[in-house]
């Protein structure tokens, strides 16, 4: 079984998920995205295939570089899908959601799919049980929250997330954890039971950098997956590469 490399080019962090066939052995994370670093990546793991999902200006030599040097993919609107997606401009989609949606029509084919991944911003994903990916919504992320009411106010402090802070919070610092972290889980749960209302049956994913921080608050049940993205780019490799 040869190894293939995922690679995740997001606003916040530039990961690179490792499989061995089927199997994921780990997440690396890049110090950047120059050729001298995938140049080492390549070097290191010598992959027989590659695909990149990537939401940045990331510099177009790196992709020369890995077409020369094993089989290569970009994920875009192009790409051959397990899915289909009827929008209006499915050129708009961003790679990172479509890879989100794939991961759930290969763990759950068949199924209503809810997909939410939770990283710079949060995007809700719904796949339909036709594979038919039909959309969603996007808000604000934990830390753009975060900063937002730093920079937009005189007084607020930016915080970082933290897994413990209490309901009522009893000074600034547990005030912004509060809102933020409980807000943004009663969000996420209000969603889910807005998309109950019209699907009596799907399946909730959730993903993304800052799923730790809210699993424990949500009162729907989910499957909480933070490898997700890696899982849905190998399954797009594959089908890319039949």
């Amino acid at each position: 079984m040869g190894i293939s490399l995922c690679l995740d080019f997001g606003n916040t962090r530039q990961k690179v998920g490792v499989f061995k066939g089927r199997d994921f052995l780990k997440e690396i994370n890049l110090p950047d995205t120059s050729l001298q670093s995938i140049e080492a990546l390549l070097n290191e793991w010598s992959p027989e295939k590659i695909i990149l999902s990537s939401v940045i200006n990331h510099d177009p030599a790196i992709e020369t570089f890995m077409v020369e040097k094993t089989r290569f993919h970009r994920l875009n609107h192009t790409s051959q899908l397990p899915l289909t997606t009827p929008v209006g401009k499915p050129e708009t989609i961003g790679a990172d959601r479509l890879a989100l949606v794939a991961a759930a029509v290969d763990l759950f084919p068949g199924s209503h799919n809810l997909v939410i991944g939770l990283g710079t911003c949060i995007t809700y994903n719904f796949i339909n049980n036709h594979h038919e990916f039909l959309g969603g919504s996007i808000s604000p992320g934990m830390n753009m929250r975060f900063r937002a009411m730093h920079e937009q106010t005189a007084l607020l402090p930016y915080i970082k997330a933290e897994t413990q802070f209490p309901l009522i919070g009893y000074d600034t610092k547990t005030n912004l954890l509060s809102g933020v972290i409980w807000g943004m889980s009663k969000e996420i749960d209000g969603i889910i039971d807005e998309y109950a209302l019209k699907y009596s049956n799907f399946n909730v994913l959730l993903t993304g950098g800052d799923m730790p921080f809210f699993v424990p608050h949500l009162k729907n049940k989910i499957f909480a997956d933070p490898n997700l993205i890696f899982k849905g780019l190998y399954a797009i490799s594959e089908f890319n590469n039949r």
